[in-house]
């Protein structure tokens, strides 16, 4: 018999790196579900006026979330604004792609590190103490299908999201019991400026941001933890585990998945890279080596 769907209504959900992308999407989904939502972002100014078009009594905060004092700030201001956070989605993340992995710079290197994991890590230390205190939640954490493979010209990143991925598989089975909820999303290269500048693969094409925030909400109303997206991802993903490691390979070049983080249009890409680079505030204007990849 199918699990019947739980009401989202009146959930409290904060959601990180939310300004745009991916999060606001998600965010969007959210308020229409009936949720209470804050958005945590390092750009406050964006954040607040996204946080104005979403409506919903949706709210806008600082949120840095490679400092962990500032994670634990953003969680303490929304439960004081909105109430005990039920949802928390671990969505904040950079891509900095286009080098082969000896080629690129340490900067590169650790400001992925700083956000794509630590990001995860401190939201997940400071949301499930609380959460283990009510015996109730839901921790989403945002991957990637990156996070299952390793693809040439993205070797950090792909390191990052196969950290998130493996985090993610212990953390549920720690939690096993508790009434906490985890998910993790491993989305294919999804239309945002992240993406932009990217090859396409022959096989699975990008999908919306909006796509990727209607999965989340699919796994909030009905508990699932791997969340590909689109779903027809999972049975590739299955079947690539079985398949012995030079057929992985061949059927990887065969679908130009092997191209999509090498391959990239720099100069589309030029705009995105350098906002990543400029999200470290010791980066100083005209730091061209450690703001940009290429």
């Amino acid at each position: 018999m199918a699990k019947q769907p739980r009401s989202l209504s009146g959930k409290v959900a904060a959601v990180t790196g939310a300004a745009r992308g991916i999060g606001r999407a998600t965010a969007q989904a959210f308020v229409r579900e009936g949720m209470v939502v804050a958005i945590g972002d390092l750009d406050a100014d964006l954040a607040q006026r996204t946080a104005q078009e979403l409506g919903g009594g949706t709210i806008a905060l600082r949120l840095d979330v490679t400092d962990r004092e500032s994670v634990r700030g953003f969680l303490d201001q929304v439960e004081e604004q909105l109430g005990p956070v039920d949802v928390l989605v671990n969505n904040a993340g950079i891509m900095q792609v286009g080098r082969p992995l000896w080629e690129e710079d340490d900067a590169t290197a650790q400001r992925m590190i700083d956000i794509n994991v630590n990001g995860v890590l401190f939201g997940v230390k400071e949301v499930v103490p609380r959460m283990l205190r009510r015996g109730s939640g839901h921790v989403v954490n945002v991957a990637s299908s990156a996070g299952k493979g390793g693809f040439p010209g993205g070797a950090s990143y792909c390191g990052t999201k196969h950290f998130v991925v493996g985090a993610s598989e212990a953390l549920r089975a720690e939690l096993r019991g508790s009434g906490i909820e985890v998910s993790c999303v491993m989305p294919v290269v999804v239309n945002t400026e992240l993406a932009s500048g990217l090859q396409q693969t022959r096989g699975v094409k990008q999908v919306q941001p909006e796509d990727v925030a209607d999965e989340i909400v699919a796994a909030l109303k009905v508990p699932r933890f791997d969340v590909f997206v689109p779903r027809s991802v999972q049975a590739i993903s299955t079947v690539m585990q079985v398949v012995p490691r030079r057929g992985r390979e061949a059927i990887s070049r065969a679908l130009k998945a092997d191209q999509v983080l090498a391959q990239v249009d720099a100069s589309k890409r030029r705009d995105y890279e350098l906002r990543a680079s400029h999200s470290d505030p010791q980066l100083e204007e005209g730091d061209a080596p450690r703001q940009l990849t290429s």
